[in-house]
C-alpha cells in the first residue's frame, strides 16, 4: 500500500470541488452582454453617423453598443462609429435630451468629412 500524507485525500476533494464549481458557475452564466435585456431604443430616424434618413439605402445597420441599440444607414458607418464611439453617443445623448424637452428629436446631423452625398462608402 502506498503511503498517503495526512491530509491528502482532502485536499484532492477541495480541489476536485473548486473546479467542479467553477465549471457549474461557467456553464450557467449568461454571455458578457445580457441579451434578454432590452437595449435603450435608438431615438433618432436618421444614421448618427452621416445624417441620412434611416431605410433610403436598404435596411439600417442595427446593433447594440453599451446597452443602447444604434441604427447606421449602412454597415460601411460602423468603421467611423467605432473610431469615435463617444462623440456619436454624446449625439445621441442630445437628441434624447431634445425629446425630452419638447424639441423636435432626429434632426439631421451635419455630413461627416467625407460623407458628402454619402459618397464615401462603396456599397
Amino acid at each position: 500500500m502506498k503511503h498517503v500524507k495526512p491530509g491528502w485525500n482532502l485536499w484532492r476533494m477541495a480541489v476536485g470541488a473548486s473546479v467542479f464549481l467553477g465549471i457549474v458557475a461557467l456553464a450557467t452564466a449568461g454571455p458578457a452582454e445580457n441579451k434578454a435585456a432590452k437595449p435603450k431604443p435608438y431615438p433618432l430616424k436618421t444614421c448618427i453617423v452621416t445624417g441620412e434618413k434611416l431605410g433610403e439605402m436598404g435596411s439600417p445597420h442595427v446593433f447594440t453598443y453599451q446597452g443602447r441599440e444604434i441604427k447606421l444607414c449602412c454597415k460601411g458607418c460602423l468603421k467611423d462609429f467605432n473610431k469615435e464611439p463617444a462623440k456619436f453617443i454624446k449625439k445621441l445623448d442630445a437628441a434624447e435630451k431634445a425629446a425630452k424637452e419638447g424639441k423636435k428629436a432626429g434632426g439631421t446631423p451635419p455630413p461627416q468629412p467625407g460623407h458628402e452625398a454619402h459618397g464615401g462608402h462603396q456599397h
